[in-house]
């Protein structure tokens, strides 16, 4: 498939910012229980929760620019019992507004007490925001991850290992962030976030280690003779029936060759894995832990392009190369 740039920053940007904040709240809940120190409400969870929303509103932006129609976008989530992309226009809405919230309730202070907990743990307004948000992100990885599981003709998505690598590589990425955020605004907790985003990155490459091994034995059901209808045993490709190029040809070829697509895999392991994983255990400050991150959201972006440009469409066994 033809990897477009657009939807690229819109499913990195927003993995981000759904991360950071999984690790924003996942620290309040560790502090909840006395399991952590408690942060200061305004320095850490309010410019934190507006640093994910930025992630969150660039990818927004990002996903403008895959519209025809940028105008009638508000169409595309009329279709929410059947379609995950017009679930995912609804949840995304949903999660920004939550995020926002959250970190709003934080910046004024106002968090008044709904619950008390047997122990005296008092559940307050901002609790159940981040429970309402840590729900949403989910359902969000969920929701844009299925756009691609969903498709059984594109066998390289239609696994579960699609949906559980965006969760993956989304909490990744956000929990490094959360590491380098920590650094400057709450040092205490740098250990804490960078020991998790460790943690979650080998789980990442696990999972994605996974799905390159089950793609590369992948065998297509279907043969050049059922693609075009012929049952002669030695079939030759002589035009392609388009000399100009089509619509097939442009957006359903990944438009480079093969060897630079296997180079874009190696180049996506070493920078969204192995990178992360020498600099996190050992960084002491924010530069390297910004550093990190970076590379590691660069590393996804090449990830993301590669996840597109593998997936072989069966039409283009008609077809066979682009020339």
């Amino acid at each position: 498939m033809h990897p477009a740039f657009s939807v690229i920053f819109l499913t990195t940007l927003i993995g981000v910012g759904q991360g950071l904040f999984l690790a924003l709240f996942t620290a309040q809940s560790y502090a909840l229980f006395d399991l952590l120190p408690k942060q200061d409400s305004v320095a850490f969870y309010a410019q934190g929760s507006m640093l994910a929303l930025l992630f969150l509103v660039g990818g927004l932006i990002a996903s403008f620019f895959h519209l025809g129609r940028p105008e009638r976008a508000w169409r595309s989530a009329t279709q929410w019992r059947t379609s995950w992309l017009s679930r995912e226009v609804l949840v995304l809405p949903a999660f920004m507004a939550t995020v926002f919230l959250y970190g709003a309730v934080h910046l004024l202070g106002w968090k008044p007490v709904l619950l008390v907990l047997p122990g005296g743990i008092d559940i307050d307004l901002s609790v159940v925001l981040g429970a309402l948000g840590t729900l949403l992100a989910f359902a969000l990885f969920i929701c844009t991850a299925m756009i691609y599981a969903c498709l059984r003709f594109l066998r390289e998505w239609h696994t579960p290992l699609t949906v559980i690598n965006y969760i993956l590589l989304g909490g990744a990425s956000g929990f490094t962030l959360a590491a380098a955020f920590a650094a400057i605004t709450a040092p205490q907790l740098t250990g804490f976030f960078g020991g998790w985003a460790v943690v979650i990155t080998l789980m990442a490459l696990v999972s994605r280690s996974a799905s390159l091994w089950r793609n590369a034995r992948l065998k297509p059901k279907s043969t050049l003779q059922s693609a075009v209808g012929i049952k002669h045993p030695r079939i030759v490709q002589t035009t392609q029936g388009a000399m100009g190029g089509s619509f097939n040809t442009r957006e359903f070829f990944p438009g480079k060759k093969q060897d630079v697509i296997r180079r874009m895999k190696w180049l996506f392991l070493v920078a969204t894995f192995f990178v992360p994983l020498l600099i996190l255990p050992i960084a002491q400050t924010s530069v390297v832990l910004f550093v990190g991150f970076a590379v590691q959201y660069a590393g996804l972006i090449v990830e993301r392009w590669f996840f597109f440009a593998q997936a072989n469409h069966p039409q283009n066994l008609y077809y066979q190369s682009v020339a």
